[in-house]
């Protein structure tokens, strides 16, 4: 992230270079920058509105990639998921732990380390017996799909549901105001923050449609960045040689 909104933007330069020679060869006096010159208009609008614009350029493609980090519950999960209507793709990592997700349609794929099936199932406590653990390691190498009915199949799919995702996450908490105009890996923004940042910073393209690019969640519960808006990508069910049916619920931590 690199705030320009407290100097020049790195493409106002050279536009003020040409108008100082413009004007130089006129005659005329005075240049002006306008932040929003050739954008697509929302850093003129109210927080409220450009709030309310990256909710429904949000909604109206089916695909996005999300990646950074976000806080629950005291727990810290950083995810690298590519997500549409369809199902997702990633990988979700938590204590030291990383889980690879797929869901096509209602149907959940995972695959994890040989310690996360080398777990009883009985809790974090370390209590019952372990797995083999040659039977541990060859789960490792294979996807193992989730029973609708296993506790971790509603929090595991969540990760791969756009909605789920994206639910209440776009919207700020306390007082909305603007916060300067910024850039997101190379593409011009506008910031609004909620409570002066307390309640969340949101950094919206001004380029294109105003997709939300960069979240920092209020409360410190994490930092996620938003790309590949509307770019589609393959879906595909494991074949039999790599999957695995693991045969009792899933480790509960």
């Amino acid at each position: 992230m690199i705030p320009i909104s407290q100097g020049r933007p790195r493409w106002a330069a050279p536009a003020l270079a040409v108008c100082v020679l413009l004007v130089a060869g006129t005659g005329l006096t005075g240049c002006s920058e306008d932040p929003n010159e050739g954008t697509n208009g929302v850093g003129k609008l109210s927080p409220e509105e450009i709030q309310s614009r990256t909710q429904k350029a949000a909604a109206s493609v089916d695909t996005v990639r999300l990646h950074g980090t976000v806080v629950t519950k005291g727990r810290t999960y950083k995810l690298d998921m590519r997500v549409k209507s369809e199902g997702g793709i990633g990988s979700v990592t938590t204590e030291g732990e990383t889980f690879r997700l797929l869901r096509v349609g209602d149907e959940l794929f995972l695959k994890a380390g040989a310690e996360f099936w080398g777990q009883d199932g009985k809790g974090e406590d370390g209590g019952g017996t372990k797995a083999d653990a040659a039977a541990a390691a060859k789960l490792a190498e294979k996807y193992v799909k989730v029973p609708k009915g296993d506790p971790s199949y509603k929090k595991f799919s969540g990760f791969t549901d756009k909605d789920v995702l994206l639910g209440g996450l776009l919207t700020l908490h306390g007082k909305l105001a603007t916060d300067g105009h910024h850039e997101q890996a190379g593409v011009r923004t506008i910031r609004i923050t909620g409570d002066d940042g307390s309640g969340g910073t949101l950094d919206v393209s001004l380029e294109g449609q105003p997709f939300p690019l960069r979240l920092v969640r209020a409360g410190k519960a994490g930092v996620l960045t938003f790309s590949s808006w509307g770019a589609d990508f393959p879906l595909k069910k494991p074949t039999k040689d790599e999957t695995l049916d693991y045969g009792q619920q899933l480790p509960s931590s």
